[in-house]
């Protein structure tokens, strides 16, 4: 029993540790916040094929896309997406490898004058702790949950949101503490299937009045 608890203990620690970092250091890359793409006329977006990638299942690109419509339903009228090639899009998203880095991050980009932002997510679960991996392993929705969360906040920090102390948030900020597993499950308990990601946002109403309070006349 006492051998089970240090394994919990030892595995929360390593999470929160492990994103926590991850988050300080994206943190000091958007020091200077990316801002909103969106002047006039609509934020146009592009996702990677992230064939060959660590952890990449061919299903992560509907979970990338969902994350952004998830945002422009939310949003309102004031936001409008299209698709469009790597070189014009505002938005670029793409797929990391373990090595690289962060699990997700958040870089700024200028795109014809306009702010932008390259998103970079990784889709391989397994360093994220025994606990996770194993859970994600026996569960692709809660597996699918965490690809799909991580690509909902990144993009959130694209379209100009920052990060917010409120763990109900998407934009919640992990160094400020909380139940890492607690945040993913508490999302996979609403969903019956994986279509259910279409519709399940995500979001917390903070977000979505930050979203529109942003967009809110572009």
């Amino acid at each position: 029993m006492r051998q089970a608890l240090r394994v919990t203990i030892f595995t929360t620690l390593h999470i929160f540790l492990f994103i926590g970092l991850n988050a300080v250091r994206a943190g000091a890359r958007q020091s200077n916040p990316p801002g909103t793409p969106a002047a006039k006329g609509p934020i146009t977006y592009f996702i990677a094929d992230g064939s060959g990638r660590t952890g990449y299942r061919s299903s992560d690109r509907e979970l990338a896309l969902w994350a952004l419509q998830a945002w422009q339903r939310n949003a309102g009228k004031d936001v409008r997406l299209a698709q469009a090639p790597e070189s014009e899009a505002l938005i670029r998203l793409y797929w990391a490898e373990p090595g690289d880095g962060e699990y997700g991050e958040t870089r700024p980009l200028i795109v014809g004058g306009r702010r932008g932002a390259a998103v970079f997510i990784r889709p391989d679960v397994e360093s994220l702790g025994p606990d996770i991996a194993q859970r994600a392993r026996g569960d692709a929705l809660f597996r699918d949950s965490i690809v799909y969360l991580t690509c909902l906040h990144e993009l959130g920090h694209a379209l100009g949101l920052e990060h917010t102390r409120d763990f109900r948030d998407i934009m919640y900020y992990f160094g400020y503490g909380g139940d890492i597993v607690e945040y993913f499950a508490r999302y996979r308990v609403q969903l019956h299937s994986r279509s259910d990601i279409a519709r399940v946002s995500g979001l917390s109403d903070a977000d979505v009045g930050r979203i529109k309070a942003m967009y809110a006349g572009n």
